[in-house]
């Protein structure tokens, strides 16, 4: 157990993780439509679309080219399709990686994840599910990097994630904080007691029963 630890009800709430906005953005989407109005939507909202692709071995050149904050991938693309197109830019750390879908079938998120997006999206889907999509993607990418400073060994990371998701559902639900500042309460209660952040979030799950 820690020491002193009390639920995050008294922790200073953020509305944004690290200032981290998207702005400069690759999308890679092969029906011509679609693409049109996903670049559309986000020059709407202020986002900078710097590269369009119709297939995932032209995504991968232009988020490799331009360095974007943010890579929106269709799952199904000629050439490359976009898992294997996620996991080349998610492996070398090019960016945040949104995957848009026609399916929400559990295995095809668990192996969006696997390949390293951040999040998803099905399609067909509007403006007000965009953003939310993209905010969520920007801030896991963060987490990300913050838990690979803390956890070296890959298959340890991957545990480590999956227990701080465990752990920030809980107290998104339990606290309602939204999940930015779930994970900030888990990083700055670990810096707090002087722990690692998955000591924190195996503290919440047990504290929760074990389950959320």
């Amino acid at each position: 157990m820690l020491d002193g630890f009390v639920g995050p009800k008294s922790c200073l709430r953020v509305d944004k993780v690290c200032g981290v906005t998207a702005k400069r953005v690759v999308i890679a989407e092969d029906e011509a439509l679609i693409r049109m109005d996903l670049a559309e939507m986000l020059a709407e909202e202020g986002y900078d679309v710097v590269g369009q692709a119709g297939d995932g071995e032209e995504a991968i050149r232009l988020a490799t080219e331009h360095r974007p904050d943010l890579v929106i991938l269709d799952v199904k693309m000629p050439k490359l399709d976009g898992l294997s197109a996620a996991e080349k830019i998610a492996g070398e750390r090019i960016a945040p990686v949104l995957m848009l879908t026609a399916f929400s079938q559990r295995e095809l998120v668990e192996r969006a994840r696997d390949a390293g997006a951040m999040a998803y999206l099905v399609k067909p889907f509007s403006k007000a599910d965009l953003l939310p999509a993209i905010e969520i993607a920007a801030s896991r990418y963060v987490e990300l990097a913050e838990l690979e400073r803390e956890v070296a060994d890959l298959a340890e990371r991957l545990e480590t994630r999956k227990l701080v998701d465990r752990a920030k559902s809980i107290l998104q639900t339990k606290f309602g904080l939204s999940e930015p500042d779930s994970f900030r309460w888990i990083q700055k209660t670990a810096m707090d007691k002087r722990v690692s952040m998955r000591q924190v979030a195996e503290l919440v799950v047990d504290e929760a029963g074990g389950s959320d």
